[in-house]
């Protein structure tokens, strides 16, 4: 049986967590997945899987195996696309990841361009304002705000932005606007993306520790808090940027921000060029540059 087809199968079962969905994604018959797994095991002279009458699970042997053999059915899935040429149509799937509201605000409009460009393709978009390990979770281009960690992917640089304080007019209007990051203690503070009781905001050589009177799990929430006049917030500025332009919120300290933060659309680079990797990094690196916010 052919070794690339059997790594396959093992793949979509271990995926799957389970034989019948295994070949429901392939097209086969439950008993030819089966076989197809039982000789995998038999030539390895491991075992891959442990088996119930409801659950299959990956064995050690098993979680180390399934990373290589997608390693290895990658490589040949971009020399395929090689073959085609550095001009061949994309087709296929895309996995993109960005935090969540840069995904919505800048990193949509670039996906849709491009579905609308290469109809042979399917996008999946995994937008969290979490660190994702590109490599293990299996995703193709990621963008990234801040500082990056040595890794073996490919960093193209496409702007910056800032952390910027701000708040409503109205809020600042009744309780004056802070002159010094020391000030801030005197205000209502909303703090995003934390629970914890108290927080520290890193301002241009100091950094100022603060109660945060709410605090939410996300941007949108400390956004809809500060238009509410409730209080002063920390965000990036294209989180805030369209508030700004039309006068709902203002910004302060600006004399004493921190260093801005780069932004970076990552890709794996694998041995052959992916033309639809290629083709939706050189896409959204052109819109992001593009944004005027992001200088």
């Amino acid at each position: 049986m052919d070794r690339l087809h059997v790594m396959t199968v093992f793949v979509a079962v271990a995926e799957e967590q389970s034989f019948a969905a295994g070949a429901r994604r392939l097209g086969m018959s439950p008993p030819a997945v089966t076989r197809a797994i039982a000789a995998l095991e038999e030539r390895l002279k491991v075992r891959l899987f442990t088996r119930t009458t409801r659950h299959v699970r990956m064995t050690e042997a098993g979680q180390r195996y399934l990373e290589d053999a997608k390693r290895i059915i990658g490589e040949v899935d971009e020399a395929d696309e090689a073959v085609a040429g550095i001009n061949g149509e994309p087709k296929g799937h895309l996995a993109v990841t960005a935090p969540i509201l840069f995904g919505k605000l800048f990193v949509i409009p670039g996906i849709v361009d491009y579905l609308r460009l290469y109809p042979g393709m399917e996008v999946s978009a995994v937008f969290l304002d979490r660190i994702v390990n590109m490599l293990e979770e299996g995703l193709d281009v990621g963008i990234r705000i801040g500082e990056l960690p040595d890794s073996s992917l490919k960093a193209i640089r496409v702007g910056h932005v800032r952390r910027v304080v701000c708040a409503s007019p109205a809020y600042l209007s009744q309780h004056g606007i802070p002159q010094q990051p020391a000030d801030l203690g005197k205000h209502v503070i909303i703090a995003a993306n934390t629970v914890a009781s108290a927080v520290e905001w890193r301002f241009d050589q100091q950094t100022i520790k603060i109660k945060p009177r709410l605090s939410v799990t996300s941007n949108d929430a400390a956004i809809a808090a500060v238009l509410a006049d409730m209080g002063v917030t920390r965000l990036l500025s294209y989180q805030i940027a369209p508030y700004l332009a039309t006068g709902q919120l203002q910004t302060m300290l600006e004399t004493f921000e921190s260093e801005r933060l780069p932004i970076h659309v990552l890709h794996r680079e694998g041995r052959y060029a992916s033309a639809k990797v290629r083709a939706f990094v050189d896409l959204i690196v052109d819109k992001l540059r593009s944004e005027p916010g992001f200088c």
